[in-house]
């Protein structure tokens, strides 16, 4: 049997399958599931800027300085009987540590430096193994040139860091000018670890009513390959540890990852669209592949095709696009 151990944020894992953030963390019994199938730690679902802001707006407006109107001043909810969303977040972090063996690693998700991340403190003190911090801000403005925009990024880290001796990760969008230098500051101000990629829910437009709608789109195994690509890269470059994140639906996906470099696959599309025996057959899938190929342990296999180890580093580089449009064959039957 090979040894799947493996270690991320500092802490020591039984294997390299951890689900991601998603709404199955705000159910107990659906991650009690989780462990049971093989999950080796749990990001919880994330915590949003917003919904604290909002939950700031509500009690300053009902609880702090109510309207006098009479009778309907008797229909404001009781200071004492209001439940926060972080309230609320925090309770079932307590829940999941209480009855997990597992690490539980909190997430918050915001963009702004106006000391909200002094939330990130009582995660810690709830009992979070680690904190995965999804900083990602919209940059509609023109004037917003992309170093600002990163040391944004990178002062709302050091801010959480200032607050929490736990690990913090980051979760990063793919879009970097340059991405490994946003890594090595990363790691400069405190990050543990980085995962990649975070994965967007864009807006649609509905054509017959003429509206923006949101629709969830699930990932599926080819939105792996720019992570891959960018673990391959990052391997042996950097000191921080590293999440795949994105398009892990097999145990191919998932042994792609690895060799590529990763100390951790994410799962979450396939856990939505499968429940835990998705995890459960990856698991498994890694596991035999491993023994066919006598693969002692996951770290004998990690990173042993990122770009370092390759006799030919240029197959994760600019040539490979040359490469493959080049070795591109149209379908049988196709006339041009």
């Amino acid at each position: 049997m090979p040894d799947l151990s493996t270690t991320y944020l500092g802490l020591a894992l039984k294997n390299p399958l951890v689900p991601s953030s998603t709404p199955l963390s705000r159910h107990l019994d659906a991650v009690l599931h989780l462990e049971d199938a093989g999950a080796a730690a749990i990001v919880m679902h994330s915590l949003f800027e917003e919904e604290v802001r909002n939950d700031e707006k509500m009690i300053d407006r009902f609880l702090v300085h109510p309207d006098s109107f009479g009778e309907a001043s008797g229909h404001l909810p009781a200071g004492r009987d209001y439940r926060s969303q972080l309230d609320g977040y925090l309770e079932q972090l307590q829940a999941l540590k209480a009855r997990l063996d597992i690490p539980v690693i909190a997430s918050l998700n915001g963009s702004s430096l106006n000391g909200w991340v002094e939330l990130g403190k009582e995660m810690q003190e709830a009992g979070a193994d680690a904190l995965e911090l999804n900083a990602w801000f919209m940059p509609g403005d023109p004037m917003l040139g992309g170093e600002e925009l990163e040391d944004r990024y990178l002062s709302l880290l050091g801010e959480l860091k200032a607050v929490v001796g736990i690990p913090v990760s980051m979760k990063l969008s793919p879009f970097f000018t340059s991405l490994p230098n946003f890594v090595h500051r990363a790691r400069q101000a405190g990050a543990a670890g980085v995962s990649l990629f975070n994965r967007f829910f864009q807006p649609d437009i509905d054509l017959a009513s003429l509206s923006v709608v949101d629709r969830v789109q699930l990932s599926s195994s080819a939105d792996g390959l720019l992570t891959m690509r960018w673990i391959a890269i990052l391997r042996g470059r950097t000191e921080l540890t590293l999440a795949a994140s994105g398009g892990v639906h097999t145990a191919e996906d998932a042994l792609k990852m690895l060799l590529a470099g990763a100390d951790v696959v994410h799962m979450a599309s396939a856990l939505l669209q499968s429940g835990p025996p998705a995890l459960m057959e990856v698991l498994d899938g890694l596991k035999h592949w491993m023994e066919v190929r006598e693969y002692e342990s996951v770290s004998q296999l990690k990173g042993s095709m990122s770009q370092q180890n390759l006799p030919d580093p240029s197959a994760f580089a600019r040539a490979a696009y040359l490469h493959a449009l080049d070795s591109f064959t149209p379908p049988a039957g196709v006339r041009y």
